[in-house]
């Protein structure tokens, strides 16, 4: 009985053999896509939530340690744009890491909003890490109360 079920035998003759190479073929060309595709290299992006109320779209990303002066955040019709560099100082030459998980690099987002904005009075502050931008909602996408008559 345990050999049976380690091995499929005696299902395992009944089979066409075709089927297992057709199955290793298509495994090995998963495997080889894999490593031939090129994947874009990801940076350090930061992590981004995006909520918005009836006047506003609240953007806010994880940046710590990082500086005002470190980002560049620019607003177009319906879009925000935030890179910048994170620094992290080096490590001793002789040092031999078991776990890095922290990165350093440039790095671009671009968050897409839903409808048109105001790019002229977009705010934004950074404290305790956390990046928090204000952008209004253009007058014309703002939701309007209509009566009934």
């Amino acid at each position: 009985m345990i050999y049976r079920r380690l091995t499929g035998f005696p299902g395992w003759f009944s089979r066409s053999p075709f089927v297992e190479l057709e199955r290793m073929r298509r495994q090995m060309d998963r495997l080889f896509e894999e490593w031939a595709s090129p994947r874009p290299v990801s940076g350090v992006f930061p992590l981004v939530n995006l909520t918005e109320t009836k006047e506003s779209y609240f953007i806010r990303a994880e940046l710590p340690g990082m500086t005002a002066a470190d980002l560049d955040i620019q607003a177009t019709g319906n879009s925000v744009s935030i890179s910048g560099e994170r620094k992290i100082p080096a490590e001793n030459s002789n040092a031999r890491y078991h776990r890095r998980e922290r990165e350093s690099g440039k790095f671009s987002r671009v968050i897409g909003l839903p409808g048109e904005i105001n790019p002229d009075k977009v705010e934004a502050r950074l404290e305790d890490g956390i990046l928090t931008i204000v952008v209004p909602k253009a007058e014309a996408s703002k939701p309007r109360q209509i009566t009934v008559k």
